[in-house]
């Protein structure tokens, strides 16, 4: 079995799911998921795109190539550098008051309407 059909199958099975329901998902026939499983055939690279996209994992990560979660997003911006890097050396306590706060903030522009201002007031 690949590293790729190995991986296929035990995000699969971590998400309980037959492979009837996933290749019924992914749009594509249970024999062709069974051979990417096996190894026997080799998804092409649309296929392999979208089972990342399924399970919310990296292709690199199917393909062998990293950890499971996807690629940390390019922070160009300095200010969200900064931001991360305090985070990383902040206590538990001030992470989580900084998550339910982002929570809440993120709520709240989902219910903003059109010409509402924006921001935390």
């Amino acid at each position: 079995m690949s590293v790729l059909g190995n991986r296929i199958k035990h995000l699969r099975e971590q998400a309980s799911l037959s492979q009837k329901r996933l290749a019924e998902a992914l749009g594509i026939s249970n024999v062709q998921l069974s051979r990417y499983e096996t190894g026997d055939r080799k998804p092409d690279p649309d296929t392999i795109r979208q089972i990342a996209d399924y399970f919310d994992v990296s292709v690199d990560y199917l393909l062998g190539r990293d950890t499971p979660s996807k690629p940390s997003p390019d922070l160009d911006d300095p200010e969200l550098t900064i931001l991360f890097r305090s985070l990383q050396s902040a206590s538990p306590e001030i992470r989580e008051e900084t998550r339910k706060f982002l929570e809440f903030l993120m709520e709240k522009e989902k219910n903003r309407k059109p010409g509402d201002p924006q921001g935390y007031k």
